[in-house]
């Protein structure tokens, strides 16, 4: 039987007209309460995600206010599949392979550092208590600015097609930022529901990421000029 929107209003606690800071706030209240270390219901948990995973994203909620209900698509986030790097007109030259290297890999590798480097730091800072309202704001807070910079990087890597000379490093780029973007979703979802899984797959992700970042620095070397 379809349920109505109401349901996940009801679940959350919250009234339709909610904001979402409202309906974040009351799903981390609940999580907390209801998470099966303090002793919570697994079923309670799986009902306070699936309202969260709803209303927390705008096209969702607003399809499922509509009565569409659950299991919308949600409109694929650029960079998907068939986005990698494209080859350009030609044999690519090595002053177009220099600007691409110098506009768009090391910009890029800059805004990647700085996600992957200070997330050590910011993991053993929240990890002194993750229940903490405080330390998980700020950890909230990296994890925003991290999905900002990745979203330069997105723009960055869209912005000019990669040369066919350097199509290899262009695709091992990709597949980098790719593993980042994927780790800070785990590491939202677990900011909302405290799900150990979670953590661990965003922590692997990124370690992943780190090691790729790395194997590209070597690539770059040795990129014909």
């Amino acid at each position: 039987m379809a349920r109505t929107p109401a349901d996940h209003y009801a679940t959350l606690g919250v009234p339709p007209g909610a904001t979402t800071a409202e309906i974040k706030a009351a799903y981390r209240a609940l999580v907390k309460r209801h998470h099966p270390d303090a002793g919570g219901d697994q079923r309670t948990i799986l009902a306070l995600n699936a309202a969260w995973e709803v209303l927390r994203d705008g096209d969702r909620r607003r399809h499922y206010d509509h009565g569409s209900g659950l299991g919308v698509a949600v409109p694929p986030r650029p960079g998907g599949h068939g986005s990698g790097p494209r080859r350009g007109a030609g044999a690519a030259s090595d002053e177009e392979l220099l600007g691409w290297l110098q506009q768009v890999y090391v910009p890029i590798d800059r805004l990647i550092g700085q996600v992957i480097n200070p997330f050590p730091a910011q993991l053993r800072s929240l990890a002194a208590d993750p229940y903490d309202d405080e330390l998980m704001e700020v950890f909230c807070a990296f994890l925003e600015q991290s999905r900002s910079r990745m979203e330069k990087v997105e723009a960055l890597y869209r912005s000019r097609a990669c040369p066919a000379a350097a199509r290899g490093f262009g695709l091992s780029l990709y597949h980098c930022l790719s593993q980042v973007q994927d780790a800070l979703v785990e590491l939202e979802r677990y900011t909302m529901g405290y799900v150990d899984s979670y953590l661990h797959d965003g922590k692997e992700m990124l370690r992943e990421a780190r090691l790729r970042r790395s194997r590209l620095k070597e690539e770059r070397r040795r990129v014909e000029l």
